[in-house]
């Protein structure tokens, strides 16, 4: 007798759980952007390497009993801990300096668009992992809307204010920067799947990384205590999008792949705009509010549930 099994109504209701996580994340992501503006004569360096540093010595110092419980898995792993410190680190600096020497259009569109793409690489190459048309088609259309909305928001000098050398340093941080954060990402759900805690996997990454960040944003914020607000900006950014952003990413990526959960942040630039709009009074024109659908309609399909895979079993 052949019988027909699906997918546990308690396993859709993770995936759904995984996915909000991921959304929720985003929009405090999103906020960094609105939070910095209020800042004085800050490089976004220095407020990159302050609240990547910051957040993960603090998910580190809260994430300390877990990382101990995990602390025989996460030796058996030493490249994993190397290579996600590392692109932890690097991937603030890259895409803040993506932006800086390309423009905000060209910064934007580089790094968080090429994203996606690297992650389904490294699941296709290291997992075998097949990926599906829906994830295809929504990644395409939220990449397309990042494209649209970024050249919406960029001054109409912008790309002829810089050097075709600035350019190319510019595009070449932003592949950079998608490289790294779709890697640490990766690693992470490496570790997870290895049967590290969420909150271990990602407290030991950030952790390490702070430990080069945190000089970095010594190093090159020698000013940055020479207006209060600017430590309001910091402890914003460290303890709401960085530590408690990156707990939920790490809860989602529990559940989720690791393609689709980074596919899902591309609602952060989306949420950016919005506040950029409400908070700091930005004009968004039609090719923007067209970007803006195209990612809404790429994250609505994302959070859809994937049609359960039946399986035939003989008694």
């Amino acid at each position: 007798m052949a019988k027909t099994t699906t997918i546990a109504p308690t396993r859709a209701l993770d995936i759904r759980l995984g996915i909000w996580a991921i959304l929720v994340a985003s929009i405090l992501w999103g906020t960094t952007g609105t939070a910095a503006s209020f800042g004085i004569e800050l490089s976004p360096l220095t407020i990159g390497a302050i609240a990547t540093g910051g957040g993960g010595l603090l998910q580190a110092i809260l994430a300390y009993p877990a990382i101990k419980k995990s602390r025989n898995v996460l030796q058996q792993h030493p490249w994993f801990l190397l290579l996600g410190m590392l692109s932890v680190a690097i991937y603030p600096l890259a895409f803040y300096s993506s932006m800086y020497f390309a423009g905000v259009t060209i910064g934007t569109v580089v790094s968080i668009g090429i994203a996606p793409l690297f992650s389904a690489l490294f699941e296709i190459v290291f997992e075998k992992k097949p990926l599906s048309k829906l994830w295809l088609i929504s990644s395409l259309i939220g990449i397309l809307g990042i494209t649209l909305l970024a050249l919406a928001k960029a001054p109409a000098t912008e790309t002829f204010m810089r050097s075709d050398l600035d350019k190319i340093i510019g595009i070449s941080l932003g592949v950079l920067a998608g490289f790294t954060y779709a890697l640490y990402s990766w690693i992470a759900k490496q570790l997870i799947t290895a049967g590290v805690h969420s909150k271990a996997a990602m407290g030991s990454l950030f952790g390490l990384s702070a430990m080069l960040l945190i000089p970095l944003a010594l190093i090159t914020g020698s000013g940055f205590f020479d207006y209060g607000i600017n430590t309001a900006v910091a402890l914003y950014m460290v303890l709401v999008p960085m530590f408690l952003g990156y707990l939920l990413f790490a809860f989602g990526l529990q559940t989720i792949s690791t393609s689709r959960a980074v596919t899902l942040t591309l609602f952060e630039p989306f949420v950016a705009t919005l506040l950029a709009i409400i908070v700091v009074g930005e004009r968004l024109t039609g090719l923007g509010i067209i970007g803006l659908i195209a990612i809404f309609i790429s994250i609505a399909l994302l959070s859809r549930p994937e049609p359960p895979r039946a399986s035939r079993q003989t008694n």
